[in-house]
């Protein structure tokens, strides 16, 4: 799938970020293929090229080998690519406070190694994504006012770290365009509705960022009670010739165009919009019967 070709309205796990949940895990994606971090946006050193993988479909020999390195790190604590891989099998075994513990850890003696950053980073953005699934979880089979406001935390926490990363790695690479959409949602999310905006100018004239720049613009603009340039923005997704949007990011633009139509009285416009739905939504129906 293309990023945007997965957008879900699920707030905080959409590919548009440089990670993804997979199985309740934070996963390095690349924007391209939702499979690896961007190879220009990963500083990759010595170490890391040098680094062992984490045998990940083996949690025997993870375990061994994580008793290994723990016991290895006590007597040369200052080998960077033994924390490293620790760091990793850590994650691979869904354990990202760990990761995130030995990383700090490993940082305090590297600081200046970039690859060690991206990968406390990664580590920050998976102990948090955790914490809001298992509060969603919690919520899910006990819903009391205690709980709602640990979610409500959680999924600010889960905003504010999205931001805190890529503001970071921005920082650091300017270049790393699709970086601002994931910044915008993650502002979205935090309801900081004009800064996402101002974030997402930087982006909007990049086709291949430019619908899910839109799909955010016009969100933010609906939040800030300007339906009319919200629908200017939503219409650029859904009927944009110059790029056409993918499939899933039409669907989901003309979804909101009919909502907003419909809360303006707009029927002749209206109209418009449930015809196109009907007929994006047709034709996700035939993909989907011809790819199964």
């Amino acid at each position: 799938m293309s990023s945007a070709d997965e957008q879900t309205s699920q707030p905080g796990t959409t590919p548009s970020e440089a990670g993804h949940a997979v199985d309740g895990r934070w996963q390095l994606v690349r924007f391209e293929d939702l499979k690896s971090a961007p190879s220009s946006a990963v500083p990759v050193s010595e170490t890391q090229a040098s680094a062992k993988p984490v045998p990940a479909t083996q949690p025997k020999l993870r375990l061994e080998r994580r008793q290994q390195l723990e016991h290895h790190l006590k007597e040369s604590p200052t080998d960077l690519d033994g924390f490293m891989e620790l760091g990793r099998i850590y994650r691979a075994d869904d354990r990202p406070l760990e990761a995130k513990r030995i990383l700090e850890q490993a940082k305090q003696i590297f600081p200046e190694e970039l690859g060690l950053l991206w990968e406390y980073e990664e580590a920050v953005l998976a102990r948090s994504l955790q914490q809001y699934q298992e509060v969603s979880e919690l919520v899910s089979r006990l819903e009391t006012p205690e709980t709602e406001r640990e979610l409500k935390r959680s999924q600010n926490d889960w905003a504010h770290r999205r931001i805190e990363v890529c503001q970071s790695r921005l920082r650091r690479d300017s270049n790393m365009h699709h970086l601002r959409v994931v910044l915008a949602e993650a502002m979205y999310d935090a309801e900081m509705y004009k800064d996402a905006i101002v974030e997402l100018n930087n982006v909007v004239n990049h086709d291949q960022l430019s619908p899910l720049a839109y799909l955010i613009r016009g969100r933010c603009l609906l939040a800030l009670g300007n339906n009319v340039q919200a629908m200017v923005a939503l219409r650029a997704v859904a009927f944009r010739r110059t790029f056409v949007a993918p499939l899933k990011t039409r669907i989901i633009a003309l979804k909101i165009l009919c909502e907003t139509a419909e809360k303006l009285g707009v029927a002749l416009t209206l109209a418009k919009y449930r015809q196109h739905l009907t007929q994006a939504n047709q034709e996700l129906a035939q993909r989907t019967v011809s790819g199964a």
